[in-house]
């Protein structure tokens, strides 16, 4: 996108994501805002300039967003569902109060959409890490040297159906199945609690061996231009500790940070990564 068309606000949530979206904005000779929940802090951002983002004073934020000659908004990275204090609503957010609030008590996914609508009600487009970093989200195919075996494989069919099952009630985006059975499923404390979980599980639980697969996928339904599942090297090394066989993800649908740097470690602790596609 030219700079006569608008620039770009990145939402900047925890992690690693932001860093690499407004990496790829500024490769493309963009000149990105960075925008940051108040208390959130990005990887890789220090020392850039910031503007804050309050949901309380959120239409006075819209109006700092169009003076920047912002068009476009992507948002990225982990973020935790804000406390509302009612004290610090300006008298034209306070109008939105009922609609956030009744998201809010909906669901993360509801909240997701609320708030997407409210910015596209002030005449902003959405942008998805699949529009701004299309290399992020691998295409189908095993990504490493390690391959599934037929046992994984049908442990991935077994947790990709448990994703979409816990998906629909909105409650986690991965699963761990070994053996056929599902050893934990991912909550709100999310993907790196879930392996620690694992490991910690005794033998007669988890089997001789190194076996098991982490699956990640969307939500069903899911608006993908918002809150992807992502992995990295961290959670190569989870998988690792976990004692599983491999990681095994919706290709085109999950993030894959520092990919090269993954994939090694993934070869090197005999562990497969594996972008599922819709044939399997």
């Amino acid at each position: 996108m030219s700079g006569s068309a608008g620039r770009t606000a990145v939402i900047a949530g925890r992690g690693a994501l932001p860093a690499r979206i407004v990496a790829a904005l500024e490769a493309a000779g963009e000149d990105p805002v960075i925008a940051t929940l108040a208390g959130t802090s990005p990887d890789g951002l220090d020392g850039r300039a910031q503007e804050a983002l309050e949901v309380e004073r959120l239409v006075p934020f819209f109006d700092r967003l169009h003076d920047l000659g912002v068009r476009r908004v992507a948002f990225a990275g982990a973020t935790t569902r804000p406390r509302l204090n009612p004290e610090r609503f300006d008298s034209r957010t306070a109008q939105l109060v009922p609609r956030l609030v009744a998201a809010m008590q909906a669901g993360d996914d509801a909240t997701l959409r609320a708030v997407l609508a409210l910015f596209e009600e002030e005449g902003f487009e959405i942008a998805g890490t699949a529009d701004l970093a299309p290399a992020l989200l691998p295409a189908p195919g095993v990504l490493g040297t390690v391959h599934p075996d037929a046992a994984a494989q049908r442990d991935t069919v077994r947790a990709a159906e448990i994703v979409a099952a816990l998906g629909a009630v909105d409650v986690g985006q991965g699963a761990i199945v070994a053996r056929g059975l599902c050893l934990a499923v991912e909550a709100l404390p999310g993907t790196d609690a879930m392996l620690a979980q694992v490991a910690t599980l005794p033998e007669a639980l988890r089997g001789a061996g190194r076996a098991g697969v982490l699956f990640k996928a969307p939500k069903p339904g899911q608006d993908r231009r918002i809150d992807l599942p992502a992995l990295g090297p961290g959670t190569v090394a989870g998988a690792a500790r976990a004692g599983l066989a491999g990681i095994a993800f919706e290709a085109g649908g999950v993030l894959l940070l520092d990919r090269a740097e993954a994939v090694a470690q993934a070869d090197a602790a005999g562990l497969f990564l594996w972008a599922r596609g819709p044939e399997g």
